[in-house]
């Protein structure tokens, strides 16, 4: 007769067991535990009172957040499931079960202190002896922005839209004139008056984003061009150390990267309270006043015209008269293209594709960071932030584990 373990899974316990056993030491939660464990999270104090009823702990939102984004977990309902179902979370949150709307409330609330945050993990991992900043590569994607490309205004759109409005209430009090009774006391649908309201702060905000349309579910997103096309999203940049480390990170809303060279360089010094000895970015970064003001600080760039890019790329150079021309126009030109025509300045080159796209590779890819949830530049800050230092986390993980 066959032999079987004792199979009993509505058997109560008699000495519940502790999850952080079940779970073991080299754990991801675990080491996520610890590490909250060692912030400082004052920052989130402030933003709650001694009245009403208790609050969930901020660590324990912080924990289970950060772990989520880990394991590609984005939606504050999904996270809420996984709460209730998975064990690491429910190591994190300590058996308390918040609901989606404290997660995402969470999430919305405290954007500064999330920030703050990714800032403290890197200090860790430095620490540590991780993100040594002897060379750091910069770079950009877009991220897709929660929201619809076919729900978009343009300014004769909107013209067009408060036209007509205004023509339903001219009729709508024509007819109150004609029908005493109908028009007394009553005044126009309150939805045509909030939509007559609202159009004013919209063309006067595309106005200022210099776009020709924008999104009317957010606003704040752009259209980017992207490889393929355009996109309606956020422009993500990050700043990743020789071992793969973020070392700076944040969300803006320009459709291109050449004023953000000088911004990510001082980003990275904010963070890490040190500056890089050299800079690597794409052909995209190359503007020469950015250049000049960063390698005024004492910081080598690598960072090559569009034509240079095209020729470390292994295709055919650009004309001899196309070269000049652009020589004469930008001063130092000719200086930083023979030094990325070096072996010194193709192995700097090559190496900063190697360092940020496998970030981008990650978080894109297996941490689902292809779009934003939450809508408005704030909110996608926060998502990025969040992603950013659970990636760093990781890599802290990795590296704990190589060196146990």
């Amino acid at each position: 007769m066959a032999r079987y373990l004792n199979y009993a899974p509505e058997q109560a316990w008699l000495l519940p067991p502790r999850l952080s056993d079940e779970l073991g030491e080299d754990h991801p939660a675990c080491f996520v535990h610890e590490c909250v464990e060692r912030l400082d999270l004052s920052a989130f104090d402030v933003e709650y009172s001694d009245r009403g009823r208790p609050a969930y702990p901020p660590q324990l939102l912080l924990k289970v957040w950060l772990y989520a984004y880990m394991l590609d977990v984005t939606s504050s309902r999904r996270l809420e499931r996984r709460i209730r179902e998975d064990l690491g979370f429910r190591f994190l949150a300590g058996s308390l079960k918040p609901d989606h709307w404290t997660l995402n409330e969470f999430r919305r609330r405290h954007r500064r202190a999330l920030n703050d945050v990714f800032t403290q993990v890197v200090e860790a991992a430095r620490r540590l002896g991780m993100g040594k900043l002897g060379r750091v590569a910069i770079d950009s994607t877009r991220v897709e922005a929660n929201a619809s490309p076919d729900r978009s205004d343009t300014l004769e759109k909107l013209r067009r839209e408060r036209a007509r409005i205004r023509q339903r209430i001219r009729r709508w009090q024509q007819r109150c004139e004609h029908d005493d009774e109908a028009g007394e006391g009553a005044g126009p649908p309150e939805g045509w008056l909030k939509r007559a309201d609202a159009i004013p702060a919209q063309l006067e905000q595309l106005r200022k984003s210099g776009q020709k349309r924008s999104s009317r579910t957010d606003p704040e997103s752009r259209y980017l061009k992207r490889r393929g096309g355009f996109c309606l999203g956020y422009t993500a940049d990050v700043a990743v150390s020789d071992d793969h480390l973020i070392v700076a990170q944040r969300v803006h809303q320009a459709p291109s990267d050449k004023e953000s060279l000088t911004a990510m360089t001082a980003a990275v010094e904010r963070t890490c309270r040190e500056r890089p000895a050299a800079v690597l970015a794409d052909s995209g970064y190359h503007k020469t006043a950015q250049l000049a003001a960063v390698e005024a600080q004492g910081i080598q760039t690598w960072v090559p015209d569009r034509l240079m890019a095209t020729e470390l790329a292994g295709k055919q150079a650009a004309p001899e008269c196309m070269n000049r021309r652009q020589q004469r126009r930008e001063p130092g030109l000719q200086q930083r293209r023979e030094r990325l025509r070096g072996p010194t300045g193709r192995r700097m080159y090559a190496r900063r594709k190697a360092l940020v796209e496998l970030v981008f590779g990650v978080l894109k890819q297996q941490r689902g960071m292809r779009r934003f949830r939450c809508r408005g530049l704030e909110a996608a800050g926060v998502e990025w932030a969040l992603a950013t230092t659970a990636f760093n986390l990781t890599r802290m993980f990795a590296r704990r584990r190589a060196t146990a």
